[in-house]
């Protein structure tokens, strides 16, 4: 696997290949992402030593990633989920038992959430979240 900086997109409306929406803040790789209805949040990663990196794009405009904050540990292969307010990053290499939280609408370093039951590494999540309906 290759240390890479591109984000691409895909039209879900529509069937076509990936367009270049810019580039990560920091070129990496097995890193996790997750969203609210208007920014996607990337965090963690392997560059190839683990990061603690984690930073932002805005949806609705193409353009390269800004600095968001730091996870409170530096991990890779980590899982990430979300509701509309809050991004949940989880477990990682090491493995790792860590949750950290964001605020996904305002910028700033992940706070501890707790930990998972087990130290875990390239698991996936899931969330109840439904796409910004109240």
């Amino acid at each position: 696997m290759a240390l890479q900086n591109i984000i691409e997109y895909v039209e879900i409306a529509s069937a076509g290949n990936a367009v270049d929406f810019g580039d990560l803040a920091v070129i990496t790789m097995r890193l996790s992402g997750t969203s609210s209805p208007t920014r996607g949040v990337i965090g963690g990663g392997a560059t190839p030593s683990n990061t603690n990196v984690i930073s932002f794009i805005t949806i609705a405009t193409t353009g390269n990633a800004t600095d968001f904050g730091d996870l409170t540990l530096a991990r890779a292969n980590l899982t990430a989920t979300s509701d509309q307010i809050r991004g949940v990053f989880a477990g990682g290499s090491g493995p790792s038992n860590v949750i950290d939280f964001v605020t996904i609408a305002s910028v700033g370093d992940a706070t501890d959430f707790g930990d998972l039951t087990q130290a875990r590494n390239s698991s996936s999540s899931g969330s109840n979240g439904h796409g910004g309906l109240s």
